[in-house]
């Protein structure tokens, strides 16, 4: 048996909450954007905020440029990684629960209060109640890297997080477009702020916004880690989340790296199946 932290039963070893899969094809694929692709996401930026300040500090600059890649096949959480079945993970192994004090908060310098992270943090050892449906937050790089080595250890088969074109080729296809669903524009296929509660939202909820391999919440909802390294000390984040309005930066071509130790509100996860 499973035990909670504070030593209350939580799940029987035959009720492991594995996440659901989808099989990725091997085989070409195009990621990254064009000049055309980045101009119409500072476009959808402007119209939503008033204001110019995604494209005066080029943030969709640094997206890898448009071209064919190659990948093996492979299996991808459909949605990321949820409270639920992160809780099996802590409860099994004693691993500390997602929180965040108030002095590291301030230290991260994010436009967030303190306050708006206790919504998301965990009393002991349990998910907040009403969200274990939601994906998990508030956990770093390594936390995420734990929870693939344990479920890899419960399951006999490796789990790991996906490289950002494994994850870009999963969210997006092998077409290129410029949103999971399609090249147009739709708030009403993902949890951002654009139509949402500027909150996570249990994962699944939007059925219209999966990509042509199935994924959901692979647009909005929160960030994901990736495996591959940003600046030093930094990992690619990608998929925007339901704090952000446009929504230029839930395309999947776009990217930014966050440092690895980061424990945000806005940063959850899915793992890759081999």
């Amino acid at each position: 048996m499973l035990l909670a932290a504070c030593g209350a039963p939580l799940l029987q070893a035959a009720e492991l909450p594995l996440p659901r899969l989808a099989a990725i094809p091997a085989g070409p694929f195009i990621a990254g954007s064009d000049r055309a692709e980045r101009e119409a996401a500072y476009r959808l930026d402007e119209a939503a905020y008033g204001h110019s300040r995604t494209r005066e500090r080029g943030w969709y600059e640094r997206e890898r440029p448009r071209g064919s890649h190659e990948t093996p096949g492979f299996e991808i959480t459909v949605t990321p990684i949820t409270n639920r079945q992160y809780a099996a993970f802590l409860s099994a192994t004693g691993h500390p629960a997602p929180d965040v004090d108030r002095a590291t908060w301030q230290g991260y310098r994010l436009i967030h209060p303190y306050e708006r992270t206790r919504r998301h943090a965990w009393t002991r050892g349990l998910p907040p109640e009403g969200r274990e449906a939601h994906p998990v937050v508030l956990v770093s790089h390594a936390d995420a890297r734990a929870y693939a080595a344990w479920l890899s250890a419960e399951t006999g088969r490796r789990w790991r997080l996906p490289s950002e074109l494994e994850w870009e080729k999963a969210v997006r296809g092998s077409d290129g477009r410029r949103f999971p669903w399609g090249d147009d524009w739709d708030p009403r296929r993902l949890n951002s702020h654009d139509r949402g509660p500027f909150d996570t939202l249990p994962v699944g909820r939007f059925p219209a916004g999966q990509g042509p391999h199935g994924l959901l919440d692979g647009a909005g909802q929160v960030f994901e880690w990736t495996a591959s390294p940003g600046n030093p000390g930094r990992f690619v984040v990608k998929g925007g989340s339901w704090d952000d309005s446009g929504c230029g930066v839930c395309r999947p071509a776009a990217r930014h790296a966050r440092p690895a130790d980061l424990k945000h509100i806005l940063v959850g996860f899915r793992l890759l199946a081999e």
